[in-house]
């Protein structure tokens, strides 16, 4: 309290700012380790796995924004894809890796459609995203595959 002094304060009136404070929160959320939030996920119906958290907590914003990565990868989902990827995505169904898929799947099964077919890059990536998941973006699809499964994924695929 003795090196408490007034005069070290701005006069200028304080703001707030609504996105400023989204984005401290978001910065908070990316750092913040899945025991000091697994309640209050539990509260919002969503439990999750270490997994889970390592994958989605780079996405947030909020802390609800877990239910929507969640729904995402246990919930409906509605692929998009567009008709001059619809042979690509066929063939990404077949190339798609048998078994438990793991942190390597993602990699080897890009490889081997890039060996296929030629693409690479957005063009390989982008489609893929948008089948498996209906979105543009969001979290690493490394990370992503392992949790969506084989089973869920192939359905995606398939359409």
């Amino acid at each position: 309290a003795a090196d408490f002094d007034l005069s070290k304060f701005s006069r200028a009136p304080a703001r707030f700012d609504p996105e400023e404070l989204t984005r401290l929160n978001a910065r908070l959320l990316h750092e913040t380790p899945l025991e000091s939030v697994r309640s209050r996920l539990s509260a919002m119906g969503v439990d999750v796995t270490p997994e889970f958290w390592e994958a989605a907590r780079p996405n947030l914003d909020r802390l609800e924004d877990a239910v929507t990565l969640r729904n995402l990868i246990e919930g409906p989902v509605t692929p998009v894809v567009a008709d001059e990827d619809r042979d690509f995505i066929a063939t990404a169904a077949e190339a798609l890796p048998a078994g438990t898929l793991d942190a390597g799947s993602w990699s080897a099964w890009t490889s081997e459609l890039k060996a296929q077919t030629g693409r690479k890059g957005r063009g390989l990536f982008m489609p893929l995203r948008l089948a498996l998941t209906g979105e543009s973006h969001g979290p690493e699809m490394d990370k992503l595959l392992v949790l969506i499964g084989r089973e869920r994924a192939l359905s995606r695929l398939n359409g």
